[in-house]
């Protein structure tokens, strides 16, 4: 029998909890509740859970402190709840290793979406694809083992961020949309506001040696989208 993907929950609303908690267990998930942000980091660390859904207002300590504290201990996916209005919240999120928010009201649909979606990318590589390596000149992304190099030093990415550079690198040459990549990533369409994808792109960029000011590897091409380009990335092993 297929063993349940385990869930914590770290919401100190009572109903919704509970009412997200039924949604996911009648959908075939595992899952826990903690409502008290103090206690929250431990039980991640302690639990490993494949997913944590981590609200950002807590009491005792907030979704963004609880982040940063277990992110180098805790390897799974993060999914925040923030309400629409705090963009810069979502933001701070996702640069201290969310990777994934959704809004509130929450959706049950959407928010299923989302946490099947992180899971899928956060398979081991026992249970991917066969292996799969690029390489232009000293940028080599390995998308089964999930790690990046430039040169012979590691690059530090979130899982987020790796998804979308192995989505960029692998389809090199090629303009993506955010439409295609909202697909592609998240499961569903591009809504029109979130800049998530323009977080994650202009943290990548200073990490593979791209300048951010005026890149040359990922290009932003005004209403149509991201392109990577190959020869950019391999003229930089040229000039070193």
């Amino acid at each position: 029998m297929q063993q349940l993907s385990q869930v914590l929950i770290v919401e100190d609303d009572e109903r919704l909890a509970e009412l997200t908690r039924e949604y996911l267990e009648a959908n075939g998930f595992a899952v826990q509740v903690e409502g008290d942000g103090a206690r929250a980091a431990a039980r991640i660390i302690a639990e490993q859970p494949d997913l944590v859904i981590l609200d950002l207002m807590l009491p005792g300590e907030d979704g963004l402190s609880i982040c940063r504290k277990v992110r180098t201990q805790f390897a799974g996916p993060i999914l925040m709840l923030t309400a629409r209005s705090d963009d810069l919240d979502q933001v701070q999120g996702l640069d201290l290793g969310a990777d994934d928010y959704v809004c509130k009201p929450v959706r049950p649909r959407l928010l299923l979406a989302r946490i099947n979606a992180l899971l899928r990318r956060s398979e081991p590589p026992a249970e991917q694809a066969e292996r799969q390596s690029l390489q232009f000149g000293p940028l080599r992304v390995d998308n089964t083992l999930r790690e990046a190099w430039l040169g012979s030093e590691g690059i530090e990415l979130t899982s987020a961020e790796f998804d979308l550079l192995w989505l960029l690198v692998s389809n090199a040459g090629r303009v993506l949309s955010r439409e295609e990549i909202f697909t592609s990533l998240r499961g569903v369409g591009y809504d029109g506001q979130d800049r998530s994808i323009d977080v994650r792109i202009s943290r990548i960029r200073p990490k593979i040696g791209d300048d951010p000011i005026h890149p040359r590897m990922i290009k932003t091409l005004r209403s149509k989208g991201y392109l990577f380009v190959r020869e950019a990335a391999e003229a930089l092993g040229q000039a070193e």
